[in-house]
């Protein structure tokens, strides 16, 4: 029996030793397979890591790491944020370790007792009172009272910063400029020097603190490092213009809370343009503003039936008529001298649209014909301007007729009271403006009177707000087709200087940046305006929207790569990447997309037939 027990016992050792051997081998070529399946680490790993006494070099790009080594006694809220909103790209670490009370409190007493003590020897020595050390007192005794409350704890507070740049000279520069907005808040930081590779780690989203780098902070100055801070445009009052692209905020201003309530937006066609304006015209309407548009290619249309506003079209064979030769009604700080004068140089304005270029002449023969045409229906300086019957472009026909050397002025004036242009200037005005929405439509104007066309309707709009103090806002789309022209670009900056005088502001709305800044006006209207909206810009037109408006590569790029409904918003001296949103209410009113417009014309048409 033994015997046989002996050899089942060899046979189960042989046994066992084919299965670790088959296990072994087993174990080997797993490992072998393992090598070579990529890990997360071989994903995102660099392909080589350089590491320098003062920098990194991770792949192509160059690291460096900063850490805070001290602060003042007062910290004051969002001091970090200007590193936050810093235009570049950067890691930032924080490392909190609370410390317990219990100790802290033991060894806060101990410094009050040293404190007090070498206050008590300076007296002695008649010495004179150190503000240091009463200081430090006062402030330990504080912090103790806090902490025996507690309403404070102390904490041990590491902050480490790592910049990544292109090069070592662009490294230096960045370093620089963040060390030196730090020392304005006298919070000084200087580079992790033979710890690069530390500060590094430090600052990857592992949550290890190689550095250990801390300063004792107790609860109220380390609340004040909150570091989700970004540009905010969010105020009190006004409409939402869109979501804060930075940290998803809302962006809600009040254009007329600014030094002027004027606004500029350029853009590429296609890029949003008219869709963020219909939005803020919706949403204004609903605060009581009135709203003035010239439309050159019947975009607010459906908007303006939505809302119940008036549409105007404005055209050689329409119903409706403007005259240029209306006259505001005088404010109380205003004289009819004063209006007549000024109302004058605008019609001098229009006829050279009209016309062309004049001499110094036919200038001079303008302007007193003008003063004539008006004396014909007896209006004068001392004229009481709300008794008047104003006088027509034919008046200025017959006046010209009659004058020595306007021969020339005559005849080519002719085609706008006799000939195919006399429907358009040669009537009284006949159009209701009485409704909150008011839209002047200018598309089927032929184009060569596009430019004379908003040039009165912008003449007539500026009439009508002179007369009456009210709350307005005036767009002009596609403003590049009077900017080409030096009266209409005069004009339309007179009416951007001077419109916060009568509670207006003004929108300029062009894609055409090239022709926009052609003009000499074209600048002074931008930096007269509070407002700035950039949406989607084209190659073309970045550089000279970036000259101007001192953009940084991060925002040209944004601007290149935007979608649809998305820009910089600019309200003052601050700014904000910006994404126009509207509810579903909303964009079935301001929608431009032709599908979707053809559509709901489809399902209004269905609606009706029921």
């Amino acid at each position: 029996m033994f015997f046989k027990k002996k050899q089942n016992n060899k046979k189960d050792n042989k046994k066992k030793g084919k299965l670790s051997v088959s296990r072994g081998a087993v174990s080997e070529s797993e490992k072998i397979y393992q090598k070579g399946i990529a890990t997360v680490k071989d994903i995102i790993a660099p392909a080589a890591l350089k590491i320098s006494s003062n920098y990194l070099q991770v792949g192509e790009k160059f690291v460096k790491t900063l850490f805070v080594f001290t602060y003042p006694r007062y910290l004051q809220t969002s001091w970090l944020s200007p590193i936050i909103n810093f235009d570049t790209a950067f890691d930032i670490s924080m490392f909190v370790h609370p410390l317990e009370s219990r100790v802290v409190l033991k060894n806060l007493k101990k410094t009050v007792t040293q404190i007090e003590s070498q206050i008590s020897i300076n007296e002695e020595q008649n010495k004179v009172r150190d503000p240091i050390l009463e200081t430090a007192l006062q402030d330990a005794e504080e912090l103790r009272d806090r902490l025996m409350q507690g309403s404070e704890r102390l904490f041990q507070f590491g902050l480490y910063i790592t910049f990544f740049a292109e090069s070592l000279k662009e490294l230096d520069e960045i370093s620089s400029r963040v060390e030196g907005m730090l020392e304005t808040r006298l919070v000084y930081a200087k580079p992790a020097l033979f710890q690069m590779e530390q500060g590094f780690a430090s600052t990857l989203p592992l949550g290890n603190d190689e550095l250990m780098i801390g300063n004792n902070m107790n609860s109220s100055p380390l609340s004040t490092t909150f570091p989700f801070v970004s540009s905010d445009l969010t105020s009190n009052q006004g409409i939402l213009y869109g979501i804060n692209r930075h940290n998803n905020s809302l962006i809600l201003f009040d254009r007329f809370s600014l030094e002027n309530a004027n606004m500029v937006i350029f853009g590429k066609s296609g890029g949003g343009k008219s869709y963020a304006v219909k939005l803020e015209i919706l949403r204004s309407l609903m605060l009581g503003t009135d709203v003035l548009i010239i439309d050159p290619e019947n975009e607010y249309k459906h908007l303006t039936e939505t809302v119940g506003g008036s549409f105007v079209k404005i055209s050689l064979t329409s119903k409706y008529h403007l005259n240029p030769f209306d006259l505001p009604t005088p404010l109380e700080d205003e004289t009819a001298a004063d209006i007549l004068r000024s109302h004058i140089a605008g019609l001098i304005g229009l006829v050279k649209v009209m016309l062309g270029s004049l001499t110094p002449e036919e200038d001079s023969i303008l302007d007193k014909a003008l003063t004539e045409t008006y004396a014909l229906k007896d209006i004068t300086p001392e004229s009481n301007l709300k008794k008047i019957t104003p006088p027509t472009m034919q008046d200025l026909q017959t006046i010209l007729d009659n004058m020595d050397g306007a021969e020339n002025l005559s005849l080519r004036l002719r085609k706008y009271t006799e000939g195919i242009f006399s429907g358009f200037l040669n009537n009284p005005t006949n159009v209701d403006v009485d409704k909150n929405l008011v839209v002047f439509s200018i598309r089927d104007m032929e184009e060569e009177l596009r430019p004379v066309a908003m040039y009165v309707i912008l003449n007539y709009i500026w009439t009508l707000v002179r007369s009456r103090l009210k709350k307005r806002i005036l767009i002009l789309d596609e403003a590049w087709w009077l900017m080409q022209h030096e009266e209409g670009a005069a004009f339309t900056f007179g009416i951007a200087k001077r419109a916060r005088k009568y509670y207006l502001g003004l929108t300029t709305i062009t894609q055409d940046i090239t022709d926009f800044f052609s003009s000499r006006y074209g600048k002074p209207i931008v930096t007269n305006s509070s407002l700035l909206l950039l949406m989607k810009q084209s190659p073309a037109a970045i550089d000279i929207v970036s000259d101007t408006f001192f953009l940084t590569n991060e925002e040209r790029f944004l601007l290149l790569e935007s979608n649809v409904g998305e820009g910089i918003f600019f309200a003052g001296l601050k700014r904000a990447a910006i994404k126009i949103v509207a509810s579903y209410s909303e964009d079935q009113i301001v929608t431009t997309d032709p599908a979707q417009l053809l559509e709901i014309k489809k399902a209004k048409k269905e609606l009706a037939q029921k």
